[in-house]
């Protein structure tokens, strides 16, 4: 038996902690060949090594872990594949296979247009490249990013921005973080605003809901309310979209074959990090003590000596 091994970030927020396990029923139901089982990397339990634990005592001859996250950053780069490294070392008959995160992925670009089409935005269907003619003038959709410090994760944010500009016939589509990295939010807001934006839909590059997710729907709305003579949208988040259930089953399928290129599962430079990491995290929902901004601002990023050039996620998109 093959088991799928969902890998969650966790959130103070139960109700974004659940989505993922309802996202998990959804990918249960589309792959019904494989065992699938979730877990957190904090806040939330169980946690990775539980997870493959599960996998095992249910006799998965082959554990698949998969990244439920964006971009490759920290999490992805470092802890997953630590935690993995262990699990090989635990468990010596089973077969372990490392996915990539979604990353770059045509199914992304028609979750955000569906997303800003959601919100009141007609998206139309004209012949692309768009020409200036097609695009809706003094119309901007702001992407808002949780952000990173890993500089390939965020770099991969604003190639979404730049490939989603060139689907939408909108002036403008520009981009912001919520944490760690700027420009801010604020910052792009005003941006738009300077370019000469009268209509603006704002549009999170999130998974699922949670303290971010809560915080931008707060910010949107007084930010609306300040500027009356401008129209704010605010779309949806990923969410439950079906074309998320099949970019993640696209990774576990690329895993599966061998054609996933997640190096760093490979990578020795990351070992002492990793190791390091692994005494620093809890996942219980109060005692989380090591020092970060908030967790819910970034994807756990860590400033570890890990220079070696992380291109893996650069190769084979769709």
């Amino acid at each position: 038996m093959d088991a799928i091994l969902l890998v969650g970030h966790g959130s103070r927020d139960p109700e974004g902690n659940e989505e993922l396990l309802e996202f998990a029923e959804m990918v249960r139901r589309e792959a019904p060949r494989y065992k699938i089982e979730t877990c957190f990397l904090e806040f939330e339990q169980p946690d990775i090594a539980r997870g493959i634990a599960s996998c095992v005592e249910q006799g998965a001859a082959r554990v698949v872990i998969i990244p439920v996250m964006l971009f490759a950053a920290g999490h992805a780069k470092v802890h997953i594949p630590f935690e993995m490294d262990r699990a090989k070392e635990r468990y010596p008959g089973v077969e372990f296979a490392y996915g990539r995160p979604i990353g770059v992925h045509r199914k992304v670009m028609d979750i955000l247009t569906s997303r800003v089409a959601l919100a009141g935005f007609k998206t139309g269907s004209p012949e692309l490249p768009i020409a200036q003619s097609f695009r809706e003038p003094e119309t901007a959709v702001l992407l808002i990013g949780r952000g990173s410090s890993d500089g390939d994760a965020n770099g991969d944010f604003f190639k979404m921005t730049r490939l989603l500009w060139e689907q939408l016939p909108v002036k403008w589509v520009e981009n912001c973080f919520i944490g760690v990295t700027e420009p801010t939010f604020e910052d792009g807001l005003e941006r738009v605003l300077r370019l000469g934006a009268k209509k603006i839909f704002v549009l999170p590059y999130f998974l699922f809901t949670g303290i971010l997710i809560k915080r931008i729907e707060d910010m949107t709305a007084k930010f609306a309310a300040l500027h009356p003579d401008i129209s704010v949208e605010l779309a949806g988040y990923f969410g439950f979209h079906p074309k998320l259930v099949e970019a993640l089953l696209d990774r576990v399928a690329e895993a599966v074959e061998g054609q996933a290129v997640m190096n760093c599962s490979l990578c020795q430079h990351r070992l002492a990090a990793g190791h390091d990491h692994h005494h620093h995290h809890d996942h219980g929902h109060d005692d989380h003590h090591h020092n970060h901004h908030d967790h819910d601002h970034h994807d756990h990023d860590h400033e570890h000596e890990h220079h070696h050039n992380h291109d893996h996620h650069l190769h084979n998109h769709t």
